[in-house]
């Protein structure tokens, strides 16, 4: 009998080991606030890429901004640049991408905003940067902080200053994610760079590239997620999220990206239930459309802008 017990108690200990090890592999972070944002993810994508964000990120580190320290729901502290250009300017909240680095993930985009004339905060995200916590949720808490900064450019900027959601990789499928929340009427347009579809299929997809089965993983890692990290990951999905709102949405995805599929961007925009607009980038890798076509890039990014403001404007005569 005794033998019995001892083996069930070497079982259980056993698989809460397995779960938190997939919870400490997929979840865990501890956050790194002087990060060198010049260290570039691995591989000839990047590679051939490097020289030039490594300049626009040593544009973007000598510009002056302000680091905004805000509350977020759950009172997480979320830490943020603030990029100001011009005052009563449109605002663009950026978020970027898993374990990636705001300044980063946004050396390109944030330079196309401030072109365009616009105020930015280029956000480090939970558990990444200046930002507290120790788990990453992969969109699931960090569509909540999204709102949280939108509340923030609204009693700081006021109620009526149009407001961007941007974001890339997992930062893109947060703003997706945070489309169906209670937002304000001034969000008035979302930019999602290389989305994921759902939080579980990116993390299959990972599983199958590197040789391991979803099927037994997905439930461990669920598990991980909820008794280590106390979310759901099934909670929501940008999928789901998109059916349920009417705030225009242009995607972006490079049609060589070997992270995120590019198919997933074409779910999320069949699944859109209100105006969506898809574009693809012929061999750009993960997150780097604005590097392999940047003309075209500002071109799309400027017109979906520019529709999105007109939109407004209209509504607001209309209501007149």
């Amino acid at each position: 009998m005794m033998i019995l017990i001892g083996a069930g108690i070497i079982l259980a200990s056993l698989c809460i080991l397995t779960i938190y090890i997939s919870y400490r592999e997929v979840f865990y972070a501890i956050p790194k606030a002087e990060e060198d944002a010049h260290v570039l993810p691995k591989g000839e994508q990047y590679k051939k890429n490097e020289e030039r964000m490594h300049s626009l990120i040593r544009e973007m580190e000598e510009l002056p901004y302000e680091l905004l320290f805000i509350q977020a729901w759950d009172k997480t502290r979320l830490v943020g640049r603030y990029y100001h250009v011009q005052d009563g300017a449109p605002f663009q909240i950026q978020l970027h991408g898993y374990r990636g680095m705001a300044i980063r993930d946004f050396c390109g985009g944030n330079k196309l905003a401030r072109e365009m004339g616009h105020n930015t905060i280029v956000v480090d995200e939970r558990a990444h940067g200046r930002s507290t916590s120790r788990t990453i949720t992969f969109g699931i808490k960090e569509r909540k902080d999204c709102l949280s900064w939108v509340h923030y450019v609204c009693e700081h900027f006021g109620s009526d200053t149009p407001i961007f959601l941007s974001g890339v990789s997992m930062g893109a499928a947060a703003v997706l994610m945070a489309s169906d929340l209670d937002l304000p009427q001034n969000v008035i347009g979302i930019i999602a760079d290389s989305p994921y579809s759902s939080p579980a299929a990116i993390i299959a997809k990972v599983c199958k590239d590197r040789g391991l089965p979803p099927s037994v993983l997905l439930p461990i890692i669920r598990l991980g997620a909820r008794c280590f990290g106390h979310f759901d990951l099934e909670e929501t999905t940008a999928i789901d999220a998109v059916r349920r709102t009417r705030i225009p949405i242009l995607l972006i995805h490079g049609e060589d990206d070997r992270f995120v599929p590019c198919r997933m961007s074409q779910e999320i925009w069949s699944a859109c239930g209100g105006p969506r607009t898809i574009k693809t980038f012929p061999g750009a890798g993960h997150g780097l459309s604005y590097m392999a076509d940047t003309k075209r890039y500002e071109r799309l990014v400027k017109q979906f802008v520019g529709e999105c403001l007109q939109r407004q404007e209209l509504s607001k005569n209309f209501k007149k």
